[in-house]
């Protein structure tokens, strides 16, 4: 794991990189287009990294990226006719236009307007990512530097400053309409709910070694959804019912857990490799004597979001369709979540580690860290699965890409052909790393396929189709 400090230098190379083109805001030149484009991934990675360092949950983290992008393509569908807007396909979001403040003249516009009120919708795309970030998340001021880079680079390249105080106005003015209806989601009154306590009963879900972390977001479910009607619309099948009899179903599945964990060959090899590079595992910890070191992590939501970037970057999407990409993955992986929540605390169903260190071998531990909620379903099969689904409406069923989105975590990249083929190895990493039992796994893939395939049936109904 490299240091924090190795990370935040990488992250000032990595950033460094990106300059604008003089005649940035005036001239629609393929390569002002591929350097705007180019910025979205590292602005977003930016945001996953302060997530990263305030150990944001994955449910509170797939919120944050559905309204941070939010702004951003409610900015770019106001400028582009062939992007639908948001309120065509997520319920209850406010249509109404943002309402744009001029320069320093005062005027107001919602467009481009004229000379005296136009802004550059991309500039203010771009800012209000970054914006909306640093307003939402706990440790958001971190994205100021972010911030007064780009601005500098604007300068650098002589754009003019009105033009550029127009954007950035316009940046606000989405992250105040996308912030102001995210407060009637929910989320503020979590806090105000019951404290969830652990049923003690063999076949519940119990606090896991080695921090026993209590449950994390109990409620999430009470969140109001985006594109979904409702956190049970879309379950799971039956689970298979818990039994500590030998002969029993569920006995065989726990040891189909354990007897994974148990092999040496090259195959545990293989099935190990693929577990860590899906842990995705945001409260990992470890213990030195009786001190407990967190070991960070970028969550699943986090993850997806830069296979979306890196996806469109690969199949050459202009700066308003890869908005359009990250924007539904972001919006997908929120609904998916509060399914997913939805099943889990509703079936409360013990991990694997639990079961087995009581009625198997009290020694044994999994390859990855449990996580601390229930079992079923596995939340990486939901989200992965669902979030395949839209990524393959959106850019179709073969693409190559190589998924770098972990380097920095000295997790090793690895190529896939298609986004089915990768949710597919993530979902069963879930398996081999000995946190979900085969069922959670396969019974996650088809709730997140009965969701992803609503959704990409509402984008469809929408009038969004397919980039490639």
């Amino acid at each position: 794991m490299k240091s924090t400090f190795q990370i935040i230098i990488l992250l000032v190379i990595f950033f460094g990189t990106v300059s604008l083109p003089a005649g940035f805001a005036q001239k629609e030149t393929k390569e002002t287009e591929a350097l705007l484009t180019g910025y979205l991934r590292p602005s977003i990675f930016a945001i996953t990294m302060v997530m990263v360092h305030d150990v944001v949950n994955p449910p509170a983290a797939s919120r944050y990226y559905a309204y941070i992008m939010l702004g951003a393509y409610d900015l770019v569908s106001q400028h582009d006719a062939a992007i639908v807007p948001p309120a065509a396909f997520i319920r209850h979001y406010p249509a109404a236009p943002i309402a744009v403040a001029g320069g320093a003249d005062g005027h107001s516009s919602e467009g481009s307007g004229g000379a005296d009120t136009a802004y550059d919708y991309r500039i203010a795309a771009a800012y209000s990512i970054l914006e909306t970030g640093r307003q939402m998340l706990p440790s958001g001021f971190m994205l100021e530097d972010e911030e007064k880079k780009f601005v500098q680079r604007l300068q650098d390249q002589r754009i003019p400053q009105p033009l550029i105080d127009r954007s950035l106005a316009a940046a606000r003015a989405a992250t105040a309409k996308v912030t102001g209806w995210s407060r009637g989601d929910g989320y503020s009154r979590l806090s105000a709910l019951l404290r969830y306590s652990p049923l003690k009963n063999d076949s519940s879900w119990y606090p896991t070694p080695p921090a026993y972390i209590e449950a994390v977001e109990p409620h999430w479910r009470t969140i109001r959804p985006m594109v979904i009607d409702s956190s049970d619309q879309f379950m799971p099948p039956r689970l298979t019912p818990f039994s500590k009899d030998k002969n029993s179903d569920f006995y065989r599945l726990v040891m189909e857990v354990y007897t994974i964990s148990k092999d040496t060959g090259a195959q545990s090899l293989y099935e190990r490799t693929i577990a860590g590079f899906w842990d995705c595992n945001p409260f990992a910890v470890t213990t030195s004597g009786h001190m407990a070191i967190g070991l960070k992590k970028i969550s699943p939501g986090g993850h997806w979001m830069d296979i979306a970037g890196n996806a469109a970057l690969v199949a050459h999407t202009d700066f308003d369709h890869t908005i359009e990409v990250e924007t539904l993955v972001a919006v997908t992986l929120m609904d998916a979540f509060i399914a997913c929540w939805e099943a889990k605390y509703k079936t409360n169903r013990v991990r694997p580690e639990t079961y087995i260190d009581r009625y198997i071998d009290p020694l044994w531990r999994p390859y990855l860290q449990t996580p601390p909620f229930p079992e079923y379903s596995s939340g990486h099969s939901v989200i992965s699965t669902a979030s395949a689904e839209v990524l393959t409406y959106l850019l179709g069923g073969r693409l190559d890409y190589t998924d770098n989105a972990e380097e920095l975590f000295d997790i090793q990249p690895r190529t896939f052909h298609s986004f089915r083929e990768a949710a597919a190895e993530a979902a069963i990493s879930r398996l081999y790393g000995g946190i979900h039992y085969r069922d959670g796994v396969t019974s996650g893939q088809a709730q997140g396929k009965d969701l992803g395939d609503y959704i990409v049936e509402q984008l469809r109904k929408a009038g969004i189709r397919p980039l490639r």
